[in-house]
């Protein structure tokens, strides 16, 4: 049980959950501030407004790509920025309508690459690139991107149950953007799968078998977890030996949490109730994608890891706020 708890720390201290632990402070700061008609708070994937066209809902999607990523590797940047921003809208049960952009970058080079990879995602998802700002005379790289998307019904983090089932589904025909955490299942993937598989997720919505989820984000698919737990109030236990992997995954407990900690263009975990579990999990084995009931939502607010029938504690957001509380320290 040496290799589990070591794992555990190993997750609990990653730059994923370094990362998500900032929209705490964020929110705190943001705290009092006055609210939109929004029908989910703030914490979820996409912000949520009516939508006084189609009578359902707007959703807005923003992501802030990490200088690092930017600098060494600006095509797949530009790429990685649209296809995210889909996938949240996705995992709210929305399709994206539009996509904009801010680019900032020392001279032409990087900027033309971060355009050219945020173009081929465009061209690929179907989505248009509308438009943006640019600053071509910054002291070097940085890239943020916005989607707008539309829902009928929604998906979301507040609305796991305790007895619900915990699905992941995520897309394993990819492979590592070394030395980064990102698989990469889309790059390479036929464009009308691609745009298949998303439709999925507002299918479910809309076919009343999905109201809970998030898509796997920079957290891995634990942080994921413990960012729905949260916002829903509740717990959960996953069993480590069911989560869906590569099959060229190498042994060893290095590859295993590198892995956790994966960022997949196609992964989500939702929280399904139990006599529809079958038909969500079909529908996704059904298109190719690999798709695993990997544990179960509970009372109360750990998230509990278990392998070979021992359990560990991962986070207890009861004690130890992860992403909803935040301090104003200025």
């Amino acid at each position: 049980m040496a290799d589990l708890d070591r794992l555990v720390s190993a997750v609990r201290a990653s730059r994923g959950f370094a990362h998500k632990r900032d929209i705490g402070t964020v929110m705190g700061w943001l705290d009092g501030t006055p609210a939109a008609a929004s029908a989910v708070p703030n914490g979820d994937d996409c912000a949520v407004l009516p939508d006084p066209a189609g009578g359902g809902h707007l959703l807005f999607a923003i992501e802030g790509l990490v200088r690092d990523f930017v600098e060494a590797m600006p095509w797949f940047a530009g790429y990685s920025g649209v296809m995210v921003n889909l996938s949240d809208i996705a995992a709210m049960g929305g399709r994206p309508v539009a996509v904009v952009d801010a680019l900032w970058s020392d001279g032409d080079a990087k900027a033309c690459e971060l355009l050219a990879g945020m173009r081929a995602a465009a061209e690929r998802y179907g989505v248009p690139l509308v438009g943006g700002h640019t600053n071509l005379r910054a002291e070097g790289a940085q890239l943020a991107v916005s989607v707008l998307g539309r829902a009928t019904k929604l998906i979301q983090s507040f609305t796991a149950r305790p007895g619900d089932t915990l699905l992941m589904a995520v897309d394993l025909r990819g492979h590592w953007h070394d030395p980064y955490p990102f698989w990469d299942a889309s790059t390479t993937a036929p464009a009308p799968r691609l745009r298949a598989d998303l439709e999925l997720l507002p299918r479910l919505a809309e076919d009343g078998l999905v109201d809970a989820g998030k898509d796997i984000s920079m957290a891995g698919v634990l942080g994921t977890a413990l960012m729905l737990l949260e916002c829903s109030r509740a717990g959960a236990v996953i069993e480590l030996d069911r989560i869906p992997r590569p099959a060229e995954l190498p042994a060893g407990d290095d590859e295993l949490l590198r892995w956790l900690g994966a960022f997949p263009s196609f992964g989500y975990l939702l929280s399904v109730r139990p006599d529809r579990a079958d038909e969500v999990l079909a529908r996704f084995v059904d298109a190719g994608i690999a798709c695993a009931a990997i544990g179960t939502i509970t009372e109360g607010s750990r998230l509990e890891l278990v392998q070979a029938g021992e359990g560990r504690t991962i986070w207890d957001h009861a004690e130890e706020a992860f992403i909803t509380a935040g301090v104003c320290h200025a």
